[in-house]
């Protein structure tokens, strides 16, 4: 099922030209316009338009936004040019990506000001309160159904200027009578109080409420179609070639073909990071478990596409579904095995030696000894200003180690060639929980125990720890396995087997049955997996916990760089599968552009009204800490390393601090993202 652009547009236009409440600034209101389209349907769009007198003469001229965060919308950018008659042009946006473009070919020279380089026109057009130009866009949200003028989030454009904006744009087009004002940033948003009330302001978060589609991962997959609730889930085994509709996203999900949820998501919830790693289509829809197109294809072979605008689902034939899976199953993936050479606790400066080989070349060359996790956290250990905790990592050495003390790979053996453990789901879940019990309960070296003892007695007296996963199958690039492993804390000041319980049942998470499904659906050889432990401080009482990107994920052009951050308040909600009906702060923090402008796309609701998780000041002592990663992993992954595609790292994060200090930043760890985040 597709959605119609013209036709909602039509709907729309039937809106403009309904009475209008309210009265625009200054001046009666204008009727709206009637005359004939500008431009016939098909014909080539000059580079601008006057007026846009319907839904072809705006069609005509838009483009995706630069910004996508908001799904399924069009933009018409506009210049109002203040030397020469206020005159309005509605530039080619599809030709002219930015307003520079245009505004330096046609409006620069023959009897006008000529328009300068790039970087005066932005210092400029978008901060001089003396400009010649007033910028911005002409938004047309599909799924809101609202027409919205909008600036660039660090415009300083004053509220006198967007008033006149607003009116010559109103005044010239067709849906000039719906037209609200949607302020970009916290900056503009604070800028938009100034403005007449007759001018209707709607928020980044109002307009994000009132969508019913959210495009999370874009790709399409054939699959049957399944309808599930997150209660039915927890008791129900899934095929790789489902393809599911669920009322919410779950904590947990096993390895699927796609996700259709009722209920929306954050790009870095673990089952968005995992749909990405995979390939496979995910999406939020309102209303999906009563859809009636998805109901009547409910159990039937299905294709579904996830789009950027819209999404398609048609139903396909049993031999063109095998077809898709033999095409589009994915290949072996193969993991670093196993550097057994080394024994030492070893802190976390020292973990990858930078003098033998470029930062890739080094990362990799650690990773078999002492997992993906530890890895990058000793790269940021090592780079000065990312405030984190002090650290050492346990060798993956000893994992072994405790896995042939005890037995447990003839027993993995045993399972791995059991056809019941291979054929039946349910068989795998019992016989994995019996193995992870198993592992639980069994003795640690003695030697091992008493290296650790001296260790955490020496560098952490009287502090409670964290055991923290990390293996050669998780934070890698290309498999990041994002929420595939269990981290425990265990407290050495009153019982030292609490210690070992959290090393065991860490441990033991190898052996999770969502883990061991998602490392079959790639072919992964089970018993190559080992587990090293990235060992600090516990955050008992963290007044924030987030996750960043250190890439602005609703960016496919790179116009718009910025963070996206995704944070909560301290206690038991969790950012990435916070409990059903929970929200958190989503904002884009736009940290290298004058003024730092944010967008908040969604408010915590753990939060009292009108607050924020995070401060001003917080917020830009994260930015600090993002730059620094983004920058320092580059050699590695992004542009530094040759890497043209979209790059971030995914950030996890903390605000703590002692009591009456202000929570400061720590950050807790950083891995390589494996894709757009769209």
């Amino acid at each position: 099922m597709r959605s119609s652009f013209l036709l909602l547009m039509g709907a729309a236009l039937v809106l403009a030209c309904s009475p209008d409440p309210t009265t625009p600034p200054d001046e009666t209101p204008q009727e709206p316009i009637q005359e004939s389209c500008q431009l016939t349907e098909g014909a080539t769009a000059p580079d601008a338009l006057k007026r846009l007198s319907c839904a072809t003469d705006f069609s005509a001229l838009a483009s995706q936004p630069i910004d996508t965060s908001i799904p399924g919308a069009r933009s018409v950018k506009v210049v109002l040019d203040r030397y020469d008659n206020d005159t309005l042009h509605f530039q080619n946006s599809q030709k002219y990506a930015i307003h520079y473009a245009f505004v330096s070919k046609n409006l620069s020279g023959a009897g006008r000001p000529v328009v300068g380089s790039l970087a005066d026109f932005n210092q400029t057009e978008y901060y001089s309160p003396d400009r010649r130009f007033v910028l911005g866009s002409v938004t047309y949200y599909e799924g809101a159904k609202v027409w919205a003028l909008e600036i660039s989030p660090y415009d300083t454009a004053s509220a006198e200027m967007l008033t006149q904006l607003y009116g010559a744009v109103r005044d010239a087009t067709f849906f000039g009578a719906s037209l609200v004002f949607h302020p970009t940033s916290e900056a503009v948003h604070q800028e938009a109080r100034n403005l007449p009330s007759t001018i209707q302001v709607m928020s980044t978060d109002e307009l994000f409420a009132a969508i019913d589609y959210q495009p999370l991962n874009l790709a399409s997959s054939v699959g049957k179609l399944r309808f599930l609730t997150a209660t039915e889930l927890t008791t129900t085994y899934l095929s790789f070639r489902d393809i599911i509709v669920l009322d919410r996203i779950p904590n947990d999900i096993s390895t699927i073909l796609g996700i259709i949820s009722e209920e929306f998501q954050t790009p870095l919830s673990h089952v968005n990071v995992l749909s990405q790693n995979r390939k496979t289509p995910n999406m939020g829809l309102r209303g999906a478990m009563s859809n009636a197109t998805l109901r009547a294809l409910e159990g039937k072979w299905v294709r579904l596409t996830v789009g950027a605008f819209d999404w398609s689902i048609q139903e396909v034939s049993a031999a063109e579904a095998d077809a898709y899976w033999e095409a589009h199953k994915p290949s072996p993936v193969v993991l670093p095995a196993v550097d057994l050479s080394v024994k030492d606790l070893r802190d976390v400066e020292k973990l990858v030696d930078e003098s033998k080989g470029t930062l890739r070349e080094t990362i990799k060359a650690a990773v078999p000894a002492f997992g993906g996790k530890a890895v990058h956290y000793g790269v940021m250990a090592n780079t000065p200003g990312i405030p984190m905790r002090k650290a050492f990592a346990i060798p993956a050495y000893y994992y072994v180690q405790f896995m042939q003390e005890n037995g447990f790979y003839e027993r993995l053996d045993t399972l791995l060639a059991d056809p019941e453990f291979q054929s039946k789901p349910e068989v795998r879940d019992a016989q994995l929980d019996a193995f992870r019990k198993a592992m639980k309960a069994a003795p640690v070296n003695a030697e091992f125990q008493a290296m650790l003892k001296a260790k955490l007695e020496k560098d952490y007296p009287g502090l409670t720890m964290r055991f923290r996963t990390s293996t050669n199958s998780e934070d890698l690039e290309g498999f990041p396995c994002a929420g595939c492993y269990e981290s425990h804390t265990g407290d050495p000041r009153t019982d030292w087997n609490d210690v070992l319980k959290a090393i065991r049942k860490t441990w033991a998470t190898v052996w999770l049955f969502r883990t061991f499904e998602e490392r079959t659906y790639s072919s992964i050889d089970h018993k190559s997996v080992v587990m090293a432990l990235l060992v600090h401080h516990n955050f008992p009482d963290e007044e924030a916990n987030g996750v960043a990107l250190t890439a602005n994920p609703f960016d496919p052009t790179g116009n718009q760089p910025g963070f996206y951050v995704n944070v909560q308040v301290g206690g038991d909600a969790e950012v990435v599968h916070p409990p059903a009906g929970v929200t958190s702060d989503q904002f884009i923090y736009e940290f290298h552009q004058t003024g730092l402008p944010i967008t908040y796309l969604s408010r915590s609701n753990l939060m009292p009204s009108g607050q924020k998780v995070l401060t001003a000041a917080q917020v830009y002592e994260l930015g600090q800490a993002l730059d620094l990663i983004h920058n320092r992993f580059s050699a590695a992954y992004g542009p530094k390393a040759g890497n043209t595609g979209w790059y971030a790292m995914d950030v996890e994060f903390k605000f703590d601090g002692e009591p009456g200090e202000t929570p400061k930043a720590i950050i807790k760890q950083a891995r390589p993202h494996p894709g757009r985040g769209q």
